[in-house]
């Protein structure tokens, strides 16, 4: 039957909206890409790679809303947040539209934590639940790196743009930071609990 929550409902599902939801926004990696170099369309490019983001919050809460957490989904989703930010961040920072130094910092700290995350699996760590600082960290930074490709396109509000860029950006990026120290005492631990599962 799969693991069982406390609500009776089967984790093990994998056909879920939450699931979908996640595998769409990684299929549409290639086409922000295509959008913001292959078209040379920045304005619709923020767009998509704002919507996307904010398919991470509609996700979460059909999940939770209608009881279709499922471990797969407490897997896929956050491999879809990392992949498809990591995508947005390396392709905005190389159009040359956000600051050298917000982009590698954000950047720094994404391939730190994916790093982590393979390594503990390596060493047989339990999972580590994700964090509410990170995850509003991530979802603070796909909403700042789109507006600033918004801010540097040819629109009426590229100022205003700016703005919200950065009113996103500072937060996003403290809170991705302060998560992944908060995730060293935790790392700790899924790996002395993954120890103990083994020799069980």
């Amino acid at each position: 039957m799969g693991d069982v929550n406390d609500d009776g409902v089967n984790e093990e599902r994998v056909l879920t909206v939450p699931n979908v939801l996640s595998v769409g926004r990684l299929l549409c990696a290639p086409l922000f890409l295509y959008l913001l170099f292959g078209k040379d369309e920045p304005y619709q490019a923020a767009w998509l790679l704002a919507g996307l983001g904010a398919t991470d919050w509609v996700d979460g809460f059909i999940a939770r809303r209608w009881n279709q957490v499922s471990t797969l989904g407490k897997v896929l989703d956050p491999t879809a947040d990392r992949i498809l930010l990591g995508v947005g961040m390396v392709a905005i920072l190389v159009h040359g539209s956000v600051p050298t130094w917000l982009g590698i910092a954000a950047i720094s700290r994404e391939a730190l934590v994916a790093g982590a995350a393979l390594a503990l699996a390596a060493l047989g760590a339990t999972r580590i639940d994700v964090q509410w600082a990170g995850k509003a960290g991530t979802f603070a930074m796909m909403f700042a790196f789109p507006f600033f490709l918004a801010a540097d396109a040819d629109v009426d509000w590229s100022d205003q743009a700016r703005v919200l860029a950065w009113l996103f950006a500072v937060p996003g990026l403290a809170l991705g930071w302060y998560a992944a120290v908060t995730y060293v005492p935790l790392a700790r631990r899924a790996l002395r609990e993954g120890r103990v599962s083994s020799e069980r």
